[in-house]
């Protein structure tokens, strides 16, 4: 038999400790604040310590009730999230979807149109987000991460690999110092993303040039300010030339060189490991893999 306080108490101290306030845990529970005190101090003397320094006007935890409100608030939300994926509709056609700035922006927004067309009852909650989740806390059911494809207990499956090609502003070719060969990077400006400058020396090599000091150097946080920041003429950045393919085509940003460097990552869709597909994520999914 498990050893265990008094639940209604524990989800009493849980508010009141949430809100600092009686009162307002009171509101939240729909009780007085004086069953609440009592609540809480049924849970003090079956710990037998106090969780509440009390005055007239506030009531604040002691170091005990902050430490007990840790793993307290970490099991409630355990339950929560356990409760959310035992009722999960598979018919649902909501789907929440978590995506990088750039891959959404440049990849997934314009095509947005053909996936509504074929699936016009399936409504998509997209959210921009550089970082990984954790899908056991989260309500996102799919996510397009960009990475080396090794993440533990989770569904990942491969999209397309990230290839990058140098793109500049076509203004940039018609001024007084040309790109015909790739030792001529010297007398411009490399635009790099500042967590991952090797790409830049990477591609030098491959292209043979062992060694270059260009005319001057920007970093920005991201592939995207990177490619925004060639568009307008800042310099010559390294681009996925699949995310650029709109500007490429349209003549805002133009390709110097045809070489490819292959980063040895790639797009993934990703969601929780063993999560039974609604209706709604089949959808984006098989749209998805099939776009590209």
């Amino acid at each position: 038999m498990r050893h265990l306080p008094p639940l209604n108490a524990l989800r009493v101290f849980e508010s009141a400790a949430r809100h600092r306030s009686f009162a307002a845990a009171g509101k939240e529970l729909f009780v007085t604040s004086s069953a609440v005190s009592h609540q809480v101090k049924t849970l003090e003397e079956y710990l037998g310590l106090s969780l509440f320094d009390r005055s007239r006007r506030t009531v604040t935890l002691t170091p005990e009730g902050e430490q007990y409100l840790t793993s307290v608030r970490h099991a409630f939300d355990e339950i929560e999230m356990a409760t959310q994926r035992l009722t999960e509709n598979q018919e649902s056609n909501v789907v929440k979807i978590s995506v990088a700035p750039n891959f959404l922006t440049r990849w997934l927004m314009p095509r947005m149109a053909r996936f509504q067309a074929l699936y016009p009852d399936i409504e998509l909650e997209i959210n921009a987000s550089m970082g990984l989740l954790d899908f056991d806390r989260t309500s996102t059911d799919m996510a397009v991460y960009f990475g080396s494809g090794e993440w533990d207990d989770i569904e990942v499956h491969f999209l397309r690999r990230v290839m990058l090609v140098p793109v500049c502003s076509p203004q940039l070719l018609e001024g007084e110092l040309p790109l015909e060969k790739p030792e001529d990077l010297a007398k411009h400006t490399l635009i790099y993303v500042s967590k991952r400058k090797w790409e830049w020396e990477n591609w030098l090599q491959q292209s043979g040039v062992d060694f270059i000091s260009a005319r001057g150097s920007l970093q920005m946080s991201s592939g995207q300010l990177a490619t925004a920041a060639a568009q307008e003429g800042l310099g010559v950045a390294l681009a996925d030339s699949t995310l650029t393919s709109r500007e490429i085509k349209s003549g805002k940003l133009v390709v110097p060189f045809d070489i490819q460097l292959d980063t040895n990552r790639a797009f993934y869709l990703v969601y929780r490991k063993q999560r039974p597909l609604t209706v709604g994520m089949k959808a984006f999914k098989e749209w998805l893999m099939s776009e590209m």
